[in-house]
This record gives C-alpha cells, structure tokens and sequence, in this order.
C-alpha cells in the first residue's frame, strides 16, 4: 500500500442505515436538544404514505414541534426556494427552526440543503452561488426516499436558476447531514423507472469515483475544507463495496421490487457510492450528462447511463487496472483474450447491455440527440470546468470528442463523426500553432 494520499473525509457525524430507522429519528432529536423542526417532503409523500404524519405524531410526543412543508418539486429552482422559505416563515410566525428534515429523492433534499440556509439568514438563495460565506445553515437530517443520489452524505445541493435556465451549486461540507438516516423501507414501493435511474446512477458515482484524480493531483485551489479532494484508499474501498452490491442487486431490484434484500442491498450500495464520490469527487460521466440533460430533459440518472461505457473506454490506457478489476466484480476475466484491452471492452459492452436491460437508451442517437446538435453538447460539456480537470486524461478535449463520437455511433471504434469534425480540426490547428 502506497501511503501518499493527501486524505481529507467528511461524512455525517450519524449514519444509521436499518429497517423502520425512521421510527427512532423523534428520540434522537429530542435527545441532542431539537424542539422545532421543519419537514421538507413532497405531495406524494405527505398524501399517499402514512409516513409524514407518523413522523410528527411521534415527533410531538418527544416534545417537538414540525411544520411540514410538502410543495417539493422535480429539479427545484431558486424561485421555489425563495416562496418556501418566505411560506414557512409566515406559517411558523416567525419561530426559528432549530433543524430540517427532508424526506424524498435527491430534489427534495437539494431544496431542504438550501432551506437550512435560507431559513436562518432570510436572503435569497442566489446569494450563496459563489459560497456560503460564514453563514451557518441549521442542522440538516436526511432520509432518502430511493437509492441512488446519496444526497444524504454529500456536501451539495443544485437548483435551477429560471431566469438563465442554469444550474446553482451550493457547495459546503457544512451542508452534509448532520443526520443521514437510510431506512431501505421507504425505497420499497419504488416504481421500477425511480429503481433503475437512482441505482444506475449509484453504479456511476461508484465506477466514475474509483477512476477519477488522485487526490495528491487534485486541485483544491488553496481551500482548507474541500468538499471534494480526489480519489484515495479509502473513497476506493468505498466504490468497491458499493459496486459489488450493485453487481449483485441491481437488475434483481427493477425486475422484483418486492425483493426486500435487493432493496437493502441497493439502499446500502447507495450510501456506500455517495461515501466514495462525496470525498473523491466524479468527472467526465456527470461533466457530459449535464450537457445531455441540457439537450433531452432527461432524468439524471439516465443522461449519466448513456455516456457512462463510452467514458470508461476512453480511460483504458491511464485506469487499465483499476477498470480491469471492476471486470472482475462484473464476472469478467479476460483469460483466454489475448488483446491487451479485452476485458475492458467486455466490460463497457457489459455495462451497455445493463443500461438497455434497465429501459434506458445505451447510445445517443437513441436518445433523441441529432447529429447537429453534437457540437452543442462538445461545448457544454467542456464549459463544466470542474468535472473537466478533474478527468485523468492527458488530452480533455481530445477525450472528449472521442466519448462523444463513440456514444453517438453506439460503439467503441473511435470512429470520427462528421459533425464534430470541424470542431477537431479546430483544436489540431490551435494546438499547432
């Protein structure tokens, strides 16, 4: 073992993962002092599950008081943050909360990241696009609703901008859960398209965060609380354990979601991914998906699951190891292949397949993005400066019009694609000069 890592791991200062966990959450917080909570969650979650009212039920008896805020929404805006932190302080007459608790998916817990900022300083959440300065955001407890984004360990949060139709990043390891509660039960009434885009999308943060920048490469600009570093020992054991389960419970969990051990095993796989990238950090896979999104409208999940095989072929010469060794968890050899590069194309071929079994186009084409539009996403993607540099690849752009041309043809013969030419011509006459 190489000791040169330049470590530096946040994680939630509680993390339970169990069944029915949820019913414990109102004595811990009665416990550590809370008395006045807020509850951001969405209409399906306040109305068709008896969950939301449990909690406050329960919740009163411990001596705490929870205003619940249900008008969550898909990819929430900064125009939604602002209305609900202006509703629930009008509601709550203007008694501060002491902590938010965010039940759902990845978008209802951006928006409660956000809130608990908001909700103390009272300005709008566009004040903190470049940082949140030395304000402190209340305590924030979460409780993932699918498996897949692990908002519940990361230091993150994106809503939409309308005005511009670009995205804001809060970033701060202050904005991790100071409370991360994983209660697989709640993951299993999942309808199979929330199953397969939240646990492709673990796979990803798993695969994409053991290959990405090591961490004594990474760039962390002089700041002394980084919220990611780059890859280590540890963020690798993380990814490891986390693929393993997705190997083995992924596809089982969308062909039965009453299969209670594939959901457990997904729910930790999960946590175990976010554990992984929340430290290390992601690169091209997300830094393209964005741009697809931006094309498609897409889910998450799926616009990371379609460019995902093509990314990790472009990294076989600088991660061959390391993509070899995933082979390995997926059941791939590579003995009796007498190509250098064998098992990692049995491995992206695998991956393709697994994204089509899972009812997500595995090429762009398929994915309703024209050949014109390919430029457009070039630049987009490159314009992602962050997952950009962070991409262990000589040659980025060079990369990235290889990934590109190579998803949009649907495999991995590096084959130019017309549209993209000029832009290639480009970049070899800049170079040259």
């Amino acid at each position: 073992m190489s000791f040169d890592d330049h470590l530096f791991f946040c994680a939630p200062s509680r993390l339970i993962i169990r069944e029915g966990a949820r019913h414990d959450l109102p004595a811990l917080l009665a416990k550590l002092g809370h008395r006045h909570g807020i509850l951001v969650t969405d209409r399906y979650f306040a109305e068709q599950t008896p969950w939301v009212n449990e909690y406050v039920q329960a919740a009163s008896k411990c001596g705490i008081s929870t205003y619940v805020y249900s008008d969550g929404e898909p990819d929430p805006s900064t125009t939604l943050c602002d209305q609900a932190t202006q509703h629930i302080l009008t509601q709550t007459h203007g008694q501060a909360p002491d902590h938010v608790i965010a039940l759902g998916g990845g978008s209802n817990m951006d928006l409660a990241k956000a809130l608990t900022l908001t909700l103390r300083s009272k300005k709008p959440v566009a004040h903190y696009k470049d940082g949140i300065g030395n304000d402190e955001p209340l305590p924030f407890i979460a409780m993932p609703t699918t498996s897949g984004t692990a908002s519940e360990v990361t230091p993150g949060a994106i809503l939409i901008d309308p005005d511009n139709a670009t995205k804001i990043a809060l970033m701060d390891n202050r904005l991790r859960p100071f409370i991360a509660l994983v209660d697989p039960q709640f993951t299993y009434t999942c309808p199979p398209r929330v199953t397969a885009d939240s646990g492709i999308d673990a796979l990803i943060h798993a695969m994409e965060s053991y290959v990405t920048m090591d961490s004594k490469q990474f760039e962390r600009n002089h700041n002394p609380d980084p919220g990611y570093s780059g890859r280590t020992h540890l963020s690798k054991m993380f990814a490891r354990e986390s693929m393993i389960l997705c190997a083995r419970h992924l596809r089982q969990a969308y062909l039965n979601g009453a299969d209670t051990q594939a959901r457990i095993g997904m729910s930790y796989a999960s946590v175990f991914a976010g554990l992984s990238y929340g430290s290390a950090g992601l690169n091209a896979v997300h830094g393209i998906a964005y741009s697809i999104a931006g094309l498609t409208h897409e889910t998450h999940g799926r616009t990371n699951a379609v460019i995902l095989p093509y990314v990790l072929y472009e990294l076989r010469d600088q991660r061959m190891q390391e993509l070899k060794e995933i082979a390995a968890i997926f059941g791939i050899t590579g003995q009796g292949q007498k190509q250098e590069h064998g098992p990692v194309l049995q491995l992206v071929q695998t991956l393709q397949t697994l994204v089509s079994e899972l009812g997500i186009p595995n090429n762009l084409k398929d994915f309703g993005i024209k050949e014109a539009d390919l430029p457009r996403l070039y630049a987009d993607a490159m314009s992602v400066t962050r997952l950009r540099n962070a991409f262990p690849v000589p040659d980025t752009s060079a990369s990235y019009l290889r990934i590109i041309a190579n998803a949009w043809a649907g495999d991995f013969s590096d084959t130019p694609v017309p549209a993209l030419q000029q832009v290639q011509d480009s970049q070899v006459a800049y170079a040259s000069e």
